[in-house]
């Protein structure tokens, strides 16, 4: 299969709506409870992980598996595994574990279908506020909540003077590096909750966020979202925000080239 063929979407966009399902009675379940955490960074910094992290990304793979044995798998917990398929399920367990580790339910399981490497298909599921976002198409995404359906869409009509940006660098900007941006310092007035704030963004709740030091599991799950809901994602030097790493985000053109601008200097 050269190209990703659109009427595939329904086996895709069902399963990821049933595993998100799946994934809440897990965690009511099996791990709304006691968990060990460890750091990662041994010493040298603070990137927690828990024992519900690994368990969800066990299940999680588990869940693939058994639907779609030869596509491949990459997850931030137990890697890559290999094979010849064009398809990649990306894996965030916990996005926010930080969050998860002090009870703020804000954390959510990120999945993405990629085809090619292309993100086309992208969960991020919320247990802890038993809500989901999902997209159905390239041009179709939705909140799931309470057992309703409800279309994304961004705030097209944003304009960029009374701009609501969510935005956090958690230490990954250097102090130095933030003082060449002092306009997006002065803009950041909404709190930054990781997948959460993307979320908002595609039901039009904030204009804009900004994030660094992405991995692919962090946004991938996010972009089809995103792009679903009409919203525009670049990375800070204008580039495929499929590189990960510095990401902005925004609901329409003219406010996502104005913040490119006054995030130049750091780009």
């Amino acid at each position: 299969m050269d190209q990703f063929e659109s009427n595939n979407y329904p086996l895709f966009a069902n399963f990821l709506n049933k595993l998100a399902k799946d994934l809440t009675k897990f965690y009511y379940l099996k791990l709304n409870k006691t968990f060990k955490v460890s750091n990662k960074l041994k010493g040298k910094g603070y990137d927690p992980v828990t024992t519900s992290d690994k368990a969800f990304e066990k299940f999680i793979r588990r869940e693939i598996k058994k639907k779609f044995p030869t596509h491949q798998i990459i997850g931030e917990e137990f890697g890559y595994k290999k094979s010849r398929s064009n398809f990649t399920w990306v894996i965030d367990p916990i996005d926010g574990t930080r969050s998860f580790v002090i009870g703020n339910p804000t954390w959510s399981n990120l999945i993405s279908l990629n085809f090619k490497g292309y993100p086309i298909l992208g969960l991020a599921n919320f247990p802890a506020l038993k809500k989901y976002y999902l997209n159905y198409t390239d041009k179709v995404a939705y909140i799931f909540h309470n057992g309703k359906r409800k279309k994304l869409s961004v705030n097209k009509d944003a304009k960029f003077k009374n701009v609501k940006v969510s935005a956090a660098f958690h230490g990954w900007l250097s102090l130095d590096k933030q003082k060449k941006i002092p306009k997006i310092l002065k803009l950041m007035q909404f709190p930054c909750t990781d997948a959460l704030s993307y979320s908002h963004l595609c039901e039009g709740k904030v204009d804009s966020v900004i994030q660094c030091s992405n991995k692919i599991w962090d946004i991938h799950p996010l972009i089809p979202i995103i792009r679903a809901s009409g919203g525009i994602i670049t990375t800070w030097n204008n580039k495929n925000a499929v590189e990960a790493g510095n990401v902005l985000v925004s609901s329409n053109k003219s406010i996502h080239n104005k913040l490119l601008k006054l995030l130049k200097p750091v780009a």
